[in-house]
């Protein structure tokens, strides 16, 4: 078995880096949008408050494997061609995007009303006040949220291997059946994602100690 696994560390190192770059790829994606979208949820305007909930409902619920086949398999048919790459960043920015605005507005409800107030009292306009005075005060108690959003990021990126990703599950199922050694290649596999998953966890720690003494 560790033959096998020596002579196919080649593939399985490559597996691992797309799964790494769908990854870092969708979670950068997913809080931009997530942000945007958090900020619409909480905007004064209507219209925006819609978008943002709507947008929120719809992605939330939708299971990443449909939409990575929809997306890979029918937007074809609608003359839409990407990547099979791309599809999946797109469909775990998206999904992950629904999360992370979630995670953003509840950071944001969590600042005492107080201080919205405040910054409305010495003139500043709603985009100044979460830029300046509620966001970096809503940061803190974002961090292992938003950590557990990259969690799931890196775990999802496995379904890409339903649309023929070469990401680290699928590299492993081919792997596998080749040498006939399935067991051991999918054991490896969920190795590394619990591996990614504690990098994840641990980083969020020290940010969040580390915020914690800036206060």
């Amino acid at each position: 078995m560790i033959q096998v696994l020596v002579q196919n560390l080649g593939a399985l190192w490559h597996g691992l880096l797309t799964t790494l770059a769908l990854t870092g790829l969708a979670f950068a994606g997913a809080l931009v949008l997530g942000t945007v979208m958090a900020v619409f949820r909480v905007s004064p305007i209507a219209p925006l408050r819609v978008i943002g909930a709507v947008f929120v409902e719809l992605l939330r619920n939708v299971p990443l494997l449909s939409l990575l086949i929809l997306f890979a398999y029918g937007l074809p048919y609608l003359g839409v061609s990407m990547s099979l790459f791309t599809t999946a960043v797109v469909c775990l920015l998206l999904v992950s995007a629904s999360f992370v605005c979630e995670a953003v507005r509840g950071g944001i409800n969590a600042v005492p009303v107080g201080q919205a107030e405040a910054a409305r009292a010495i003139g500043l306009t709603f985009g100044q006040s979460l830029s300046t005075v509620i966001l970096p005060q809503a940061l803190r108690s974002m961090v292992q949220p938003l950590v557990n959003v990259f969690i799931g990021v890196a775990l999802g990126s496995s379904l890409a291997a339903a649309i023929a990703v070469p990401e680290l599950t699928y590299t492993a199922q081919q792997v596998g059946n080749q040498t006939a050694e399935s067991m051991l290649m999918f054991v490896v596999s969920a190795v590394v994602y619990i591996a990614i998953a504690m990098l994840g966890g641990g980083i969020g720690s020290v940010l969040e100690r580390r915020l914690a003494v800036q206060r």
